[in-house]
This record gives C-alpha cells, structure tokens and sequence, in this order.
C-alpha cells in the first residue's frame, strides 16, 4: 500500500479495477477454444508473443487437424508444426504428454469434468501435467471452463508488485492465490485482461509512464520514485 494509506488490500485492489474499468471500459469478448484447444494453445503461448502462438497453433492444426493426430503424430511432426513459437522440443513433447495422460485418465480427449471439481482439485489436476503451470492451468479454467481463477502473466505480475497489491518478494506462482484472496470472482476476467493491457501500454517494464496513469496516488512504485515537495 502507499505510504500513509489507511485502505485495505481488499479496498485497494477494488480501487484499481474500477479505474482500469474506467479507463479501458469493460474487455471485449473473444472467441473461446475448447478446453482441450485452450490448453494446447497456451502452452504454446509460453515464452513467445501472441502473434507467433496465434501461427504456431494455426500451422499445427492444419498439419494435424485433430487431437488426436497430435496425441499419436511422431514427435518431430508436432515440434516442426509450432517451432515458429519457440522452445518447440520442449513444448511439442508436453502438448503430446498431456494429451496421452488426459486419454489414460479420461478414456477420450475432454476436460469438462474440470467443471464439476472444486477449483483447486482442477488447478492440480492441471498442473500434474508436465509443462502446465499455475498459468496455464487458469487460463484454462477462467478462459475455458468459467471456473474462478485469476492467470498471472509477466505484465500483471509486474503491475500488481508495482502498485503493492502483492509483496514485491512474491513469486509469479504465489501471486495467483493472493490476488484470487483480494477480488470476488466475477472481477477475474475484466481485471486480467485490463491489467495486462495497462502493463503493455502505461505500466512498462522499462521507464513506466506514470505521468500518464491514474493509479499513481495508489501505487507504491511511484510513491517511492516520488520526493515530496517541501
């Protein structure tokens, strides 16, 4: 919290998503995957940016259009389809392993069991999986299944440490259960996304552009590149 403020984490967090609501109005709604397309999809995602998953999912899904034909493709096939994204001898392998364990354990190839789970049962489900973090277990969730959970990505991760919604010590990992604790669910979706787009767009890595935001009188960030005048 800033340093003289008397709100709660809760009041503060409930702060930042009513003015990002107000400066970026409510996120559009996009077209949502399968959960098992969603999972493949984000595991892509990782380490590369959304242009490059978007043409590593496409190349893959017309080189192998069903999930099966990925389950059951030679390795290399999978890893040539998505190398475009990056780190493709390492993702290919675990799209194909989570498919065949999610075939082991299901019989087929769904995940809409995830639905009737309590939530955190379903994020270990998930995260057994090799190369299914707390990440892309809740993107999942969220984006897929509308269970309440809240994704962590490097821009939110950054935003909440800077605006001290979280500890600035906490880890990506830990940060998903503490900003889950400060909001009520039906703000997960909106603030996720608005969160990400003030952390490309206002709250930079480099040279954040506080001039330009209207978080600054709740942030600890800017409270402490700030000396007050005499």
């Amino acid at each position: 919290m800033p340093p003289g403020s008397s709100a709660t984490p809760q009041e503060q967090a409930q702060a930042v998503f009513h003015r990002l609501q107000d400066l970026y109005g409510d996120p559009p709604s996009f077209p949502r995957l399968d959960p098992i397309s969603e999972l493949v999809c984000t595991i892509i995602s990782q380490n590369t940016n959304d242009r490059l998953r978007d043409q590593a999912y496409k190349t893959l899904r017309q080189r192998l259009p069903t999930w099966e034909q990925v389950r059951d493709a030679p390795e290399d096939q999978v890893v040539g389809a998505i190398q475009v994204a990056g780190l493709g001898q390492t993702k290919g392998p675990h799209i194909q392993s989570a498919l065949r364990r999610i075939t082991a354990e299901r019989g087929k190839l769904e995940l809409e069991f995830l639905r009737e789970l309590p939530v955190e049962e379903a994020k270990a489900w998930l995260t057994a999986m090799k190369g299914v973090g707390p990440k892309t277990a809740a993107i999942v969730l969220l984006f897929s299944l509308d269970r309440p959970a809240f994704p962590v990505d490097t821009h939110i991760h950054r935003v909440s440490r800077r605006l001290g919604l979280v500890p600035q010590s906490t880890s990506r990992e830990k940060a998903h259960q503490l900003l889950e604790q400060l909001m009520p669910p039906e703000t997960y979706y909106p603030l996720h996304l608005n969160l990400i787009r003030h952390g490309r767009e206002v709250c930079v890595a480099r040279k954040p552009r506080c001039d330009q935001c209207p978080l600054r009188d709740l942030c600890q960030y800017y409270s402490s590149i700030t000396v007050p005048q005499e």
